[in-house]
């Protein structure tokens, strides 16, 4: 079935049902993952309206006109929960530049958000091309889309779709304090098994919580092993492409400025299980280690959840956290796991990837 919109967006443009378009602003951020309710336009400070089009489920190639005639602009658009798919997008006076991406619908709704210091979309075309794969993420609170009045707290699978061209849509299914078991126990894979095609790619990453002793706990080399192995039996079913991640460390330094391991043997037990199965294998936890090796124990801090009392909503009394992402580490983690992509050859995936933007 085809469908698409083709327009010039007006700020003045209220959503309305009956014409199926237009810009809204929600009475409050949302703050529940599982609702999925979030509007592009509640991650930015302050919030803006998100432009809402009524259209069906389905991938859609979104291709935006951004400039102005008469001044320069700089432009950030998000799309459905805060999905970062251009950034800082600048133009001179008079020039008008064209970008395009794919977005993955799920719930009626495509959505929009235009912001940045001197934002300015000319014309806004969507149209749904059912040929377009699918990346699905699966994963836990360092990768899912976080709801907006967690802001500026983000999972990495918020921020990957900077990175990947108009030949892929994202459906990012990762759940915060879930391990490879839980995810599996309360049928969220069998909401990805649901909607897995022939030709599209199921990205994986587990650990965080496999770790922790409790009801979702595993071991590395056992149960840790075997649900991991269901993920890539779903993905095979459908023709689709498994690619296992590794976890990203912590940060969490040893008095040399190394890194220390606080996964024990799961990073080496994925790695066993992609060989053995010959699966795609990203190793985000040596990426991260050198990343924050790099940057050392007091620069990495800008990469995680580190922020000052009252600096924003959600966290009024400051962070220190050493596990979660702020929306610029999303971003740099994000573009590790490219990189890995990149330079694993993993392939057809590796060359949707937009390599101006990786470097």
């Amino acid at each position: 079935m085809e469908f698409g919109y083709s327009f010039i967006p007006d700020d003045n443009c209220q959503y309305d049902m009956e014409q199926g378009y237009g810009f809204a602003l929600p009475p409050m951020r949302s703050r529940t993952e599982d609702l999925r309710d979030s509007w592009p336009g509640d991650y930015f400070v302050p919030m803006i309206p998100s432009l809402l089009m009524d259209v069906p489920y389905g991938n859609y190639n979104v291709t935006l006109t951004l400039g102005s005639p008469d001044r320069p602009t700089e432009t950030t658009v998000k799309e459905g929960l805060g999905r970062l798919r251009l950034f800082e997008v600048k133009t001179e006076a008079g020039r008008f530049v064209t970008k395009s991406f794919a977005v993955h619908v799920s719930d009626g709704q495509l959505k929009l958000a235009f912001g940045g210091t001197a934002p300015l979309v000319q014309k806004v075309e969507v149209k749904r091309i059912a040929s377009i794969p699918t990346i699905h993420l699966a994963g836990d609170s360092t990768v899912t889309d976080q709801p907006s009045a967690n802001y500026p707290y983000t999972g990495w699978g918020q921020m990957f779709g900077v990175f990947v061209d108009s030949g892929v849509a994202i459906a990012n299914y990762a759940f915060s304090g879930r391990s490879s078991k839980s995810f599996v126990t309360e049928g969220r894979l069998n909401r990805v098994d649901k909607r897995l095609r022939q030709g599209d790619y199921l990205l994986v990453q587990f650990a965080h919580n496999d770790e922790k002793d409790n009801d979702g706990g595993t071991e590395p080399f056992t149960t840790y092993q075997a649900y991991l192995q269901q993920y890539i039996d779903v993905a095979r079913k459908h023709g689709a492409y498994p690619v296992l991640i590794a976890p990203m460390h912590r940060r969490f330094y040893e008095e040399d400025g190394t890194i220390r391991n606080t996964h024990g043997d799961y990073i080496e037990a994925m790695r066993q299980l992609a060989r053995k199965e010959e699966v795609p294998f990203v190793d985000l936890a040596a990426l991260s280690k050198a990343y924050f090796e790099e940057l050392g124990e007091e620069r990495s801090k800008q990469v995680f959840l580190w922020t000052e009392p009252g600096q924003y909503e959600f966290l009024p009394e400051g962070s220190q956290d050493n596990t979660h992402f702020s929306e610029f580490g999303g971003i740099q983690i994000a573009r590790l796991v490219a990189q890995g992509i990149r330079d694993a050859r993993i392939e057809p995936l590796a060359r949707h990837l937009k390599e101006r933007e990786l470097q």
